[in-house]
């Protein structure tokens, strides 16, 4: 298994810079513990989706009976998706409605948690996150492999805690101008890995397509 590029990918599609103006607007009104207990949640829950979706991804597979070639050719599509949402400066894994955008308001003022609905789910950690670790997982062909795979989770969750840690001063650096930027580039990685995916997908399902001149 290629060690770094499941790094990049899930940095380029969790990208929790773009997170930043919905960490802030969800958690307008909190107490700095309130809004430091959200970050830690909603960090150990991206870690978590991530682990598990690594030790356990491949045996869903094997329970519905889902060929990894198919789900290959699924996941890259919804990668390539997540990475057309992301060329239009929108997060990746957002889906969320304007009724649920509402509720969560809602929560908010009431004091609720928001860490891991709708942040780590589906902001942060969505389908395309779940689909992108369960195909690396089949890659590795040893142990440790697996827990460098979970041990990434580490670091998306490191990544997001910094980033919601220090949300204030990268909207005032950055500004939206600047996270958009980010995302489009993020967007545009993600683009390139999706299609190698979808590719490796299509030679499994259709051999001929690696043989033909």
């Amino acid at each position: 298994m290629d060690l770094i590029k499941p790094l990049i990918t899930l940095l380029a599609i969790v990208n929790p810079l773009a997170i930043v103006p919905f960490f802030i607007h969800y958690t307008q009104g909190f107490t700095d513990g309130q809004r430091r207990r959200t970050v830690m949640v909603s960090s150990f829950s991206a870690f978590v989706v991530i682990g598990i979706s690594a030790l356990l991804g491949l045996q869903l597979l094997a329970f519905f009976g889902i060929s990894i070639a198919s789900f290959q050719v699924g996941g890259g599509m919804l990668l390539l998706m997540s990475s057309l949402s992301m060329l239009n400066a929108q997060p990746a894994e957002m889906k969320t409605t304007n009724e649920e955008i509402r509720a969560t308001e809602v929560k908010a003022s009431l004091g609720a948690s928001i860490a891991v609905v709708p942040l780590t789910i589906p902001l942060l950690t969505g389908p395309a996150t779940m689909s992108t670790v369960v195909i690396y997982a089949e890659k590795t062909r040893h142990i440790w492999e697996l827990l460098v795979l979970v041990g990434y989770g580490a670091v998306i969750a490191v990544a997001t805690a910094a980033a919601f840690s220090l949300a204030q001063p990268i909207a005032r650096v950055l500004g939206k101008t600047g996270i958009n930027v980010m995302t489009r580039l993020m967007g545009l990685i993600l683009a390139a890995l999706a299609v190698e995916v979808m590719a490796d997908g299509l030679g499994k399902l259709f051999p001929i397509l690696i043989h033909a001149p």
